[in-house]
C-alpha cells in the first residue's frame, strides 16, 4: 500500500504545501489503491482522467484552498457534471447530469480532486449497502471469514475512506447514514445541522431530513471539509444564510467547562455490555478533559424510530414520484395494447429494488385519504416534541449531549437484509438528530471483544459545529484510536 494514501487531510494539505509532494502523485497513489480494492465493491464509477486533469490544475494554481489538490470520493448521491450518477438504482441507469451539485462545485473550487463514484444503498434506503444496484459495498475490517457490512447508506464512503482509497468522502444522511458507516468502520463522520450545507443537486431521499456532510480520517479532516462544503445557496429554500466559520481553528482540545449531558433514554433494553462500557468509558474521558457530567431526560426518544419510519418514507414517496418513465429516469419495454398505467408499474417494478419499492409504499400509504392524519400528522407532532425535548436541555445548559451511534459493531453482510425491523433498529440512536435537525458526529472510540471498531456520538446545539467539532476532538484525544483493518482485499 501507498504510504501517500494513507495521509489525513490535513498532513497532505501541508505537505502540498510546502512540496513535498504534488497533488498528481497523491492522485496515482490513491488510484492504485482503487484499482487493487475492487473487492471492497467501494467505488463503482470510477474517474482517473477527472482526477488527473483535476490534480494537474491543482498543482498548477497558487491560490488554491484547503483542499486543493486533495483527492476525494464523492458519494453516488451527488450529481456530477458529465459523471454518472444514478443514486446506486437501475431507475437511473446511464443518467450523466449536465449540471453540477452546490457540494461538488464547492470542493472542486477549492481545488479538490475527484476519484469517482461511491457505492451507497439505492436512493440512500438502507442500513447496511445491500440495496444498491452496483452489489454490496463491504467493510474492510473483518472477524473471521464472514463479509461485513460498511453500514449505509454511505457504505461506500465508509469503506473508502477507512481501506485508504482516498483521503476523504462525501456523504449524506437521513437518518444516520453517515454516522452509522463511521462507526461501523473506524472513521470519522458529520452530520451537520439541517440547512448549513446546500442540498441543491443531491438526489433527494427526505427533504426535511437529508444533510450532507464529510466522511474523513479525523476531526480535523471533518474539520477543514465541512468547511467547504458549507454556505448559503440561493438555489436551496432551506439553505441558511449564516457565516460559515472556521472549523479547523475551533480544534482547541480545550472542553473545561463545558456541560455534557447523559440521556437515560438511550440505554436501551438489551444493549450490548460492550456498548454500555465504551458509551461509560467515553464519560469518563470527557469528564477527565473538564467536562461537567449530568444527566439529561429526552423523553420522547422512544418515539422516534416509528416517527422517522413514517415520515421519511412519506418524503421519499413524494419525491420518487417523478421517476416515472415520462419524466425521468428509466422506461420499461412495454407489450402491445399496454396503456400508461402499465408503464408506469413496470417502469417503477423494474427500475426500483425491494427496498425502495417497500418504503415509497409505506410512504403512500400513510400519506392517503383516511390514514393522513392517523400516521404522517401524528409523526409530525412527535417530530415537534422530539425537537422541543432537545431544546429544554440546550435551555438547560448542556452544550453537547454523548451517546453511542450503534447499538452494534459491523455485522454480517445477509445477517439482518431479510428482517427489516431489525434493520431499522440501526438507527436507532442517531434519527431523533435528523428529526431535531441538529448537528451529530461519530468518532471512533474503541473495539469490540473481535476487534472491529465501535463509535460514540455526540450531539451539538443547532448552528454551532465549531463546538461541537472541538468536543469531538478532545474524545479522540482521550481515546487514541488508531486500529486499521488489516488489509486482506
Amino acid at each position: 500500500m501507498s504510504e501517500l494514501s494513507k495521509l489525513t487531510i490535513a498532513a497532505a494539505r501541508d505537505a502540498l504545501k510546502k512540496g513535498d509532494v504534488t497533488s498528481v502523485e497523491l492522485t496515482e497513489a490513491c488510484l492504485a489503491e482503487i484499482d487493487a480494492a475492487d473487492a471492497l465493491g467501494a467505488f463503482v464509477h470510477k474517474t482517473p482522467e477527472v482526477a488527473l486533469e483535476q490534480a494537474r490544475s491543482a498543482d498548477a494554481r497558487k491560490d488554491g484552498g484547503d483542499l486543493n489538490g486533495i483527492p476525494l470520493g464523492i458519494k453516488d448521491l451527488f450529481c456530477t457534471k458529465g459523471v454518472a450518477s444514478q443514486a446506486a438504482s437501475r431507475i437511473l441507469d446511464g443518467f450523466k447530469p449536465e449540471y453540477e451539485s452546490t457540494v461538488t462545485t464547492q470542493l472542486f473550487d477549492q481545488g479538490a480532486v475527484m476519484l469517482g463514484k461511491l457505492n451507497m444503498d439505492e436512493f440512500a434506503m438502507g442500513s447496511s449497502n445491500e440495496t444498491s444496484v452496483y452489489g454490496n459495498a463491504v467493510n474492510p475490517w473483518k472477524a473471521g471469514d464472514a463479509a461485513l457490512t460498511p453500514g449505509g447508506s454511505s457504505g461506500g464512503s465508509a469503506s473508502a475512506v477507512a481501506a485508504d482509497l482516498c483521503l476523504g468522502a462525501t456523504g449524506t444522511d437521513t437518518g444516520g447514514s453517515i454516522r452509522q458507516p463511521a462507526a461501523f468502520t473506524g472513521i470519522t463522520g458529520i452530520k451537520p445541522t439541517y440547512g448549513r450545507v446546500s442540498r441543491w443537486g443531491i438526489v433527494a431521499f427526505a427533504s426535511s431530513l437529508d444533510q450532507a456532510g464529510p466522511m474523513t480520517k479525523d476531526v480535523r479532516d471533518a474539520a477543514i471539509m465541512l468547511r467547504a462544503m458549507c454556505g448559503h445557496d440561493p438555489k436551496d429554500s432551506t439553505s441558511a444564510d449564516l457565516a460559515v466559520p472556521d472549523f479547523e481553528a475551533a480544534l482547541t482540545g480545550d472542553i473545561r467547562g463545558k456541560t455534557i449531558g447523559i440521556p437515560k433514554e438511550y440505554r436501551m433494553e438489551g444493549m450490548p455490555a460492550e456498548i454500555e462500557k465504551l458509551w461509560e468509558d467515553g464519560t469518563a474521558m470527557l469528564r477527565d478533559a473538564g467536562a461537567k457530567i449530568v444527566d439529561i431526560t429526552l423523553p420522547h426518544t422512544k418515539y422516534a424510530l416509528p416517527a422517522y419510519y413514517v415520515i421519511a418514507p412519506a418524503e421519499a414517496s413524494s419525491n420518487l414520484a417523478r421517476y416515472d418513465g415520462v419524466r425521468f429516469g428509466h422506461r420499461a419495454g412495454l407489450a402491445a395494447g399496454d396503456g400508461i398505467t402499465e408503464m408506469y408499474e413496470k417502469t417503477r417494478a423494474e427500475g426500483f429494488g425491494s427496498e425502495v419499492q417497500r418504503r415509497v409504499m409505506i410512504g403512500t400509504y400513510v400519506l392517503s385519504a383516511g390514514f393522513y392524519d392517523a400516521y404522517y400528522n401524528r409523526a409530525r407532532k412527535v417530530r415537534t416534541l422530539i425537537k422541543q425535548d432537545f431544546e429544554a436541555v440546550f435551555a438547560d445548559g448542556v452544550d453537547a449531549i454523548l451517546t453511542p451511534a450503534t447499538p452494534s459493531a459491523a455485522f454480517a453482510l445477509g445477517q439482518k437484509f431479510d428482517d427489516p425491523v431489525q434493520m431499522y433498529l440501526n438507527d436507532v440512536f442517531t434519527v431523533t438528530v435528523n428529526l431535531a435537525g441538529l448537528p451529530g458526529i461519530a468518532v471512533p472510540a474503541g473495539v469490540d471483544a473481535a476487534g472491529l471498531p465501535l463509535g460514540l456520538q455526540l450531539i451539538g446545539r443547532p448552528w454551532e459545529e465549531g463546538d461541537l467539532l472541538n468536543t469531538a476532538y478532545a474524545l479522540e484525544q482521550a481515546a487514541g484510536f488508531v486500529a486499521k483493518p488489516a488489509r486482506w482485499w
